[in-house]
Order: C-alpha cells, then sequence, then structure tokens
C-alpha cells in the first residue's frame, strides 16, 4: 500500500480543502436576487437565514465527507467533476445541518464550534433551527442538480437514495436519537457502537459509497466501501472522544469536557485510555486491509485514513 510523504501530504490536503471551501460556498444562494434564476439574497426578506447558512457551512472543519466522496470517485475512475461537486457540496451540508442542530441548548448546548460562537449563539436559537432546516433541505436540492447533470442518472439517483438513507432515521438522526434518549443513563458496549455507527459512521459511509456508485463501482464494490466507512466512523468517533479528554478548547476549536459534562458514556470511560488508542488504530487499520482488496491505487486516501489516527482536533 502506497503512503504519501507526510509534506507532500499536507500539501495537497491543504489544497483540497481550500478546493472544497471554495466549490461549496460557490453552490450557495447567490448575493444578487435573480441572479441567472438562482435564490437571491440582497435585500430579500429572508437575508438572515442565507447569512446563517454561509455562516456556518463557511465556518471552516475538516471538509472529510466531500473529500471522501471525491477521492471514492477518483478510486474508481469518475470523470463527471460538475456532478461530483454537487454531491461533494450536499454533503457538507448535511453534516453541518447536523452540526448545528447538535449544538443547540436542546441537545448539547455548546457556545462556540470551530473557535467561533455557534450559529444560534450568532443568530439566536429560532435562527439556529431554521439555518439546520435550510441546510438539509438545499442539500437535496444541490445533489439534485447533480442528478440532472450526470450521463447516468441511474448511478446518480443511487447515489442520491444512498446520502438520504445514510443521513435519515436508520442512519445519522437514528444515531442521534438513541444519543439523546441515553445521556445520562448507563450504556452497554453494544448501544455505543450502534450511537457511532449511525450517528458518526453514517455519513462517512455515504460519501465513500456515493463516490463510488457515481462512478459506476459494483455492488460488491460499494459494499466494501460501506465497511471501509463503518470502520472509519468507529475510528474517528473513539479519536474524539480522546480528544475530549485530551485536548484544549483553543486546540480543539470546541469545548473540551462536554462528554462528561453531558454525562455522555464514551469508549474512554469503559474501556480507558490506552485501550480506546488501540481500538483507533486497529479500526483504521481494518478500514486500509479492506481499502487495498480493491482494484486501484489512492495513496493520498491510504495517508487520509492514516492520520486520522493522530489528528490533535
Amino acid at each position: 500500500m502506497e503512503i504519501m510523504d507526510r509534506q507532500e501530504y499536507s500539501r495537497r490536503m491543504a489544497e483540497q480543502v481550500a478546493e472544497v471551501e471554495g466549490m461549496v460556498r460557490g453552490f450557495l444562494p447567490h448575493v444578487c436576487a435573480g441572479e441567472a434564476g438562482m435564490p437571491g439574497r440582497g435585500d430579500s426578506f429572508q437575508k438572515t437565514i442565507f447569512e446563517a447558512m454561509e455562516y456556518s457551512l463557511m465556518a471552516g472543519g475538516k471538509r472529510l465527507r466531500p473529500i471522501f466522496i471525491r477521492e471514492a470517485y477518483r478510486l474508481f475512475g469518475g470523470d463527471e467533476e460538475s456532478v461530483v461537486e454537487a454531491f461533494m457540496a450536499a454533503m457538507e451540508m448535511i453534516h453541518t445541518y447536523s452540526l448545528v442542530h447538535d449544538d443547540l441548548p436542546a441537545m448539547d448546548d455548546d457556545d462556540f464550534r470551530r473557535g467561533k460562537l455557534t450559529t444560534h449563539k450568532a443568530f439566536g436559537e429560532d435562527m439556529g433551527i431554521l439555518a439546520g432546516d435550510a441546510l438539509l433541505n438545499f442539500a437535496y436540492e444541490t445533489a439534485l442538480k447533480g442528478v440532472g447533470q450526470a450521463r447516468n442518472k441511474e448511478n446518480a439517483l443511487h447515489a442520491l437514495q444512498i446520502l438520504s438513507e445514510k443521513a435519515g432515521v436508520l442512519g445519522m438522526v437514528g444515531g442521534q436519537v438513541v444519543d439523546v434518549e441515553m445521556t445520562g443513563k448507563p450504556l452497554t458496549e453494544a448501544q455505543i457502537d450502534f450511537i457511532y455507527r449511525l450517528k458518526t459512521g453514517a455519513l462517512l459511509e455515504a460519501s465513500l459509497m456515493a463516490g463510488a456508485v457515481l462512478a459506476g463501482a459494483t455492488e460488491e464494490q460499494v459494499a466494501r466501501m460501506e465497511k471501509i466507512g463503518a470502520c472509519i466512523g468507529m475510528a474517528f468517533q473513539i479519536q474524539d472522544d480522546i480528544l475530549d479528554v485530551t485536548s484544549t478548547t483553543e486546540e480543539l476549536g470546541k469545548p473540551v469536557g462536554s462528554d462528561e459534562k453531558n454525562e455522555k458514556m464514551t469508549y474512554v470511560t469503559i474501556h480507558g485510555m490506552e485501550r480506546a488508542k488501540e481500538m483507533v488504530e486497529e479500526y483504521s487499520g481494518q478500514a486500509l486491509e479492506l481499502l487495498e482488496q480493491l482494484p486501484g491505487e489512492n495513496p493520498f486516501l491510504n495517508t487520509l485514513i492514516l492520520e486520522l489516527i493522530h489528528r490533535k482536533k
């Protein structure tokens, strides 16, 4: 398995994030009302929601999910950039809406996200709710643009189906429901696994699966991408548990100790710090082993999975 040099990887990752930032911004509602038939901002009565959407979406972050879509797409030889970019933007909108709602007083009640005031703190709780709603709805509008442009409409619709299911009650929302209901209650490892696989893993699975489907991967290959996403999701969330204990608010960009504050059981509380660290490496190793069994080679994707083990934020 080919791994990129650390310096080259850092350069490539910075380029990827910058590309995603510009691309995602380009899919937001245009500034001038009525421009090219796009939703307007300017002096429109609902301009606050456009501002809250942009504030939330452009607040920074790793942009992992759209990057995973693109890298999976490239792994299987996809060549319609405008199509995959629509799905990348849609995925980041879905992920961002989930964070906006997760930060609300009724949920985790956090004041900071990525070093900035959370959306409900910057715009009010009402606009925090509506900004999340708007991003989720606009995500599907955006993905449908990709469907309309795709040469293979069947593949594009399949990718949209994956996106919808993994974001919904059988995916991320379902995991969030169990997480909220079980806060402050004792959890079994099976219950924690369920929450992690749905709340965190589902969108990572969807990213890899959608990218593969858009590029024309086989059912077997798409199923393998789903397993890779599940392993990455577990590793990512357990690392989050670790950072919530070991990092600082300045380094992480959001409050640390929130799991303890919200009385949430995690892999760290169940297994201890050292075992949690081992499990991050084990899940990441499983993801790389599965990736090796696929045709093609993507050194950047290999390195990205490895780097998630050592991330500090």
